[in-house]
């Protein structure tokens, strides 16, 4: 934030047990807005970050501005420090199938016993009823929310290209953690927050229910829908490139025929309203597609740019490294790969999407490594110096 105005949760405490996207999410947030996040991680470290292909970004990408407390949680001096770390928390975010964190003696009725204030952040894959003990993934969530219908084309259900439920998940988490901390400060109590994937994919859906419950009509998939628009899609343009253009109402289309000096079609009183030229979209599309076709990727950019036209280019994910608005922008944060062949490698990593009083949440640490900040963790718990190298000779921890 700025010098004058610490970040927003500054002074919260939170204890991180979690792995893969939809848990580290919900800290990552906390994080990034000045929470101290501890991430208790197994003794080997969190096996998430050794994840391959697709999975090898998910550490990176969710873990900044946390520390790293590797401990086994079956000892019995494990735990106990962990629970020293619990009772003096704020907040406790979990992510593990059902029962998990009982087995362990980490469960809320457990833990909100001990600390009266602590809320317990647990994300799952349902919510309560007769799916919540089911295990659940992202995709999952996609396929039986009705999200990856809606994606693909009919008959072929497809999930989206990127995490889109666990981060959602994660968000909603962390929004109920944000609301419990605010009753927090009324009632003095903690209280248990649920997040859940299947319910985070239905709500998104939730525009197709309310299609279907106004017109009585089941929305079709993406890309078969009939669009609202009769210019609202990819075009190709002259150079074998493409760009995404959406003409969604009276005035736009006013200011595209000017453009681009449609003056015959601009006069034509079938195409003045959208739902004229909805109606004539099979004669109209073919004419813009020639006109698009005409000029190069850039040419037809800053075109629709000066006209203040909704467009957008196609652009493949480790192309926005050098996004020009995300750079100038503080929407990347420097990023060191901690874990893997590339250890060591700097680069750049979206930053929280989220501006307040004027400034963008950084980076006050960096990913960390496994345990790197075991002792540091542990000494602040109250722990002497010999009792931590005690522990970490015995294998209860490690340390980096």
């Amino acid at each position: 934030m700025t010098e004058k105005q610490s970040l927003p949760l500054a002074g919260i405490r939170i204890v991180e047990f979690t792995h893969m996207v939809m848990g580290p999410a919900v800290g990552l947030i906390l994080a990034d807005m000045g929470a101290d996040v501890i991430k208790i991680e197994p003794a080997h470290g969190d096996k998430t970050r050794l994840l391959p292909g697709s999975g090898a970004g998910y550490f990176p990408a969710y873990n900044r501005n946390k520390r790293s407390l590797c401990v086994d949680l079956k000892s019995q001096e494990g735990k106990a420090a962990v629970l020293k770390l619990v009772d003096a928390a704020d907040v406790l975010v979990e992510n593990f199938r059902p029962g998990t964190m009982d087995r362990l003696g980490f469960g809320y009725e457990a833990l909100s016993k001990r600390n009266k204030g602590l809320i317990y952040c647990s994300e799952k894959g349902f919510l309560g009823g007769p799916y919540e003990n089911r295990t659940a993934m992202d995709e999952v969530a996609q396929m039986m929310g009705g999200l990856a219908y809606m994606t693909g084309p009919p008959g072929r259900p497809l999930r989206a290209g990127a995490s889109v439920i666990d981060v959602q998940g994660g968000m909603f988490g962390a929004l109920g953690v944000l609301g419990a901390l605010l009753q927090r400060k009324l009632t003095g109590e903690g209280q248990k927050v649920i997040a859940s994937l299947f319910e985070s994919t239905v709500f998104l859906v939730g525009q197709h229910m309310a299609q279907y419950a106004v017109t009585g009509e089941a929305a079709a998939p993406m890309p078969a829908r009939v669009s609202a628009w009769a210019i609202y899609q990819v075009f190709d343009t002259k150079d074998a490139d493409q760009v995404f253009v959406g003409i969604v109402s009276d005035k736009q289309w006013v200011l595209l025929c000017d453009a681009f000096g449609l003056d015959d079609l601009a006069a034509d009183e079938s195409l003045k309203t959208n739902d004229g030229r909805v109606a004539e979209k099979d004669r109209l599309l073919p004419i813009i597609q020639k006109v698009f076709a005409s000029y190069p990727k850039a040419e037809l950019m800053q075109k629709l740019e000066a006209s203040g036209l909704p467009f957008a280019p196609i652009t493949r994910p480790e192309e926005l490294f050098d996004d020009p608005h995300l750079n100038a922008g503080g929407g990347l944060l420097p990023f060191t790969v901690t874990d893997g062949e590339r250890e060591g490698q700097e680069t750049k990593l979206p930053a929280l999407p989220l501006e307040m009083n004027g400034h963008r949440f950084g980076l006050r640490r960096p990913v960390p490594r496994a345990g790197e900040h075991t002792r540091e963790i542990l000494a602040e718990a109250g722990y002497s110096g010999e009792e931590i190298e005690a522990m970490l000779s015995r294998g209860v921890m490690t340390a980096e």
